[in-house]
């Protein structure tokens, strides 16, 4: 069923092949960049399954034989047996932009199809380990919130979502990151890995929000932008709209003036994304609409 105020934007090409040989060499990749969520660096309280050795005592009734330690039982001439802390398979949350701004794209694709390939690539990954995913999407009406979920079912709902499209330029809200940010702090009890996926234009009061979750979690940030988005060709006079908005500005892009401005603008709103992502130790990938963009998001992951 189609989500209330999302379609898929004019010019559309989709993320492109994924490639089963680079995903593979983006899985170890991505584990180490999380903490090293691979199976077993994880622990759930308790005893049960598991490789980590949690006590090692006399057999009782009702003890599972399969857990007999032959090496103890010989030492000591009486049964005994290996209990486990049980593994716990990670929790990978996408977080995921729908906003008007991520239907641009001049180049190979739009902003939207890197974003999706992306959520799908990471999503694909998070399963294939046996761990659970799960995708909470903003800057649209009635954005979907999908649970966590493991197997096809979790790939299936995300797919869904990615070919819903993006919210209509009609649709005014801010994209409420913080808000959004703060939801997925909230949901995710357990600390697991969040990979933000937007090109965090509009909205910029978020930083509290993502070093509360830098503080339980390990974060990743792709951003996802456009090379016209960081400077203006000479093409003559231009109606720009601006697609969070909805405000139409006319301008003379043969002015020099204008196009340094623009330029220069443009600077300063990326180093400020910067900074805010070294103060809050977070991850940052900057991927573009131009090129290969998951060999790029293989690289790095390095």
């Amino acid at each position: 069923m189609k989500s209330s105020g999302l379609t898929p934007p004019p010019g559309r090409q989709g993320p492109g092949p994924l490639p089963r040989e680079l995903l593979q060499a983006l899985d170890l990749r991505l584990a180490r960049k999380s903490a090293s969520p691979l199976p077993g660096d994880h622990m759930s309280p308790g005893v049960g399954l598991g490789t980590e050795l949690a006590q090692l005592r006399p057999y009782e009734v009702g003890d599972d034989v399969r857990q007999l330690d032959a090496a103890a039982t010989a030492r000591t001439g009486e049964p005994h047996v290996r209990l486990q802390v049980p593994e716990r398979a990670l929790t990978t949350w996408l977080v995921l932009d729908l906003s008007p701004s991520m239907a641009f794209g001049t180049t190979e694709r739009l902003k939207a199809d890197v974003a999706g390939g992306v959520a799908i690539a990471v999503g694909q990954m998070a399963v294939k380990r046996g761990g659970r995913v799960a995708l909470a999407a903003f800057g649209a009406p009635d954005a979907p919130l999908r649970p966590p979920r493991g197997g096809r079912g979790a790939m299936a709902a995300i797919r869904r979502v990615v070919d819903e499209g993006v919210a209509e330029d009609g649709y005014n809200e801010p994209k409420s990151t913080s808000d959004i940010l703060t939801k997925v702090g909230r949901m995710a009890r357990t600390s697991g890995l969040v990979v933000v996926i937007s090109d965090f234009r509009g909205e910029d009061d978020w930083e509290r929000a993502l070093k509360r979750l830098v503080g339980h979690h390990s974060v990743i940030a792709v951003e996802i932008s456009d090379p016209r988005e960081r400077e203006l060709p000479s093409v003559g006079h231009l109606a720009v709209v601006d697609p969070e908005t909805g405000q139409v500005v006319e301008v003379d892009t043969r002015s020099t003036r204008l196009r340094e401005r623009f330029a220069r603008a443009e600077h300063e709103r990326r180093e400020k994304l910067h900074r805010i992502f070294r103060r809050a130790a977070v991850h940052h990938i900057p991927l573009s609409t131009e090129g290969a963009w998951l060999r790029e998001l293989g690289r790095e992951l390095r």
